[in-house]
C-alpha cells in the first residue's frame, strides 16, 4: 500500500531536500568532485529561437523566443494576457512541441564556454503548476491527491519507499507538515492549496519548476507566504514564473535573478533585469519598479 509506505520514517537528507539524482541527468552536476578544486562549471536552461504554430493553423503563438536561465536561479516573465506566456510554459513542460527552434540544457566550463553538446529538455525533468491549480484537485484527501497517478500495480518496495521519501521531503519543503493527510484538499486555505499544488510537483523532484500566475486570487498574506516559499525553493530548484501583474511588489521581482518582458508573442531582447539592476535596450524602453516607460510599452500595464 502506498499509504503505508508514506508512514515509513527516513533520516533527513544531509544537504538537500531531495535525494541526489544520477549525474547523467546533467542539471546539478556531481557532488563527488575533490574538495580542493573550486569549479565554476554550471548548466543553464536555453530557449533558442523557438517559434510555435498550432497544427492546422496559420497564426504563430510564439515568434523566435530566446532566453536563458542558469541552474538554481529564479526567473520571471512579465507580459499582458494573451502575449504567449502560458504557451511558452506548455512548450517548456513538453505538453507541446516547438514548430522550430530548440529548448535545451547547456553545460558551460570554468571559462564560460559551452562544454559538450546541449541536452534536450525532457518533460520528466520539468514540473508545472498551472494558474488556479486547486480547480483541478480530484481526490477526497490530501494523501490521495498527492499520490494521484502513482503506479498502482505491484512495484518494488524500494521504489515505494523512494516515493514516500520524496513525498515527506516535498511536504517539509512547502510547509505542510502540520496538515492531516486525511484532510479534504478543498477545505484548505488558498495559500495551503497552492502549497499542496507545489508539493505534488516536487514529489517528482523536477530540475525545472514552472509556475503560471502563482499569486492569482490570493489575499496579501497568502501572497507573501507563497513568495517566501519560492524564495526558499530557489536554493534547490530552477524556477520560472510567469505573471501579468507588474504592480504588486509581492510578485517576488526583488528576488528574481532575471526578469524577461514578453510582448506580442516574443521576448523583448535587452529588456532584462538581472539581480535587481535596470537594463535598457537602447530604444527608450525600461523596466523599473514594476512599470514600463515607453510609448509602446504602456500597453502592457
Amino acid at each position: 500500500m502506498l499509504a503505508a509506505a508514506v508512514a515509513v520514517a527516513f533520516p533527513p537528507a544531509a544537504s538537500s531536500f531531495f535525494p541526489v539524482k544520477p549525474a547523467a541527468r546533467g542539471w546539478r552536476g556531481s557532488r563527488s568532485r575533490p574538495a580542493a578544486r573550486v569549479s565554476a562549471e554550471y548548466s543553464q536552461l536555453e530557449v533558442r529561437k523557438v517559434t510555435y504554430r498550432p497544427p492546422g493553423t496559420e497564426q504563430n503563438l510564439l515568434n523566435e523566443i530566446s532566453l536563458s536561465l542558469q541552474e538554481k536561479s529564479f526567473g520571471l516573465i512579465f507580459g499582458r494576457s494573451g502575449s504567449g506566456k502560458t504557451t511558452l510554459l506548455q512548450l517548456l513542460a513538453g505538453l507541446s512541441q516547438p514548430t522550430s527552434g530548440s529548448i535545451c540544457i547547456q553545460k558551460y566550463n570554468d571559462n564560460g564556454k559551452p562544454s559538450g553538446l546541449p541536452e534536450l529538455l525532457t518533460s520528466e525533468r520539468v514540473g508545472i503548476v498551472f494558474q488556479f491549480p486547486e480547480r483541478y484537485f480530484l481526490a477526497d484527501t490530501v494523501l490521495e491527491e498527492v499520490t494521484f497517478g502513482w503506479p498502482r500495480q505491484k512495484v518494488d518496495l524500494i521504489f515505494k519507499e523512494q516515493l514516500a521519501f520524496n513525498l515527506q521531503n516535498a511536504f517539509n519543503s512547502v510547509g505542510l507538515r502540520t496538515i492531516s493527510l486525511d484532510e479534504d484538499p478543498q477545505s484548505l486555505s488558498g495559500g495551503f492549496k497552492r502549497r499542496l499544488a507545489l508539493a505534488i510537483q516536487l514529489v517528482q523532484t523536477p530540475d525545472l519548476l514552472l509556475l503560471d500566475e502563482p499569486l492569482a486570487g490570493l489575499d496579501w498574506k497568502a501572497r507573501a507566504d507563497v513568495v517566501n516559499l519560492l524564495r526558499d525553493l530557489k536554493k534547490h530548484h530552477t524556477i520560472l514564473v510567469v505573471s501579468h501583474d507588474l504592480s504588486k511588489k509581492q510578485t517576488a521581482s526583488n528576488d528574481a535573478d532575471k526578469t524577461f518582458i514578453m510582448y506580442d508573442y516574443t521576448i523583448l531582447q535587452g529588456v532584462v533585469s538581472t539581480s535587481g539592476s535596470l537594463v535598457e535596450n537602447g530604444n527608450g524602453r525600461k523596466f523599473e519598479g514594476g512599470s514600463f516607460v515607453s510609448v509602446k510599452m504602456h500597453l502592457l500595464v
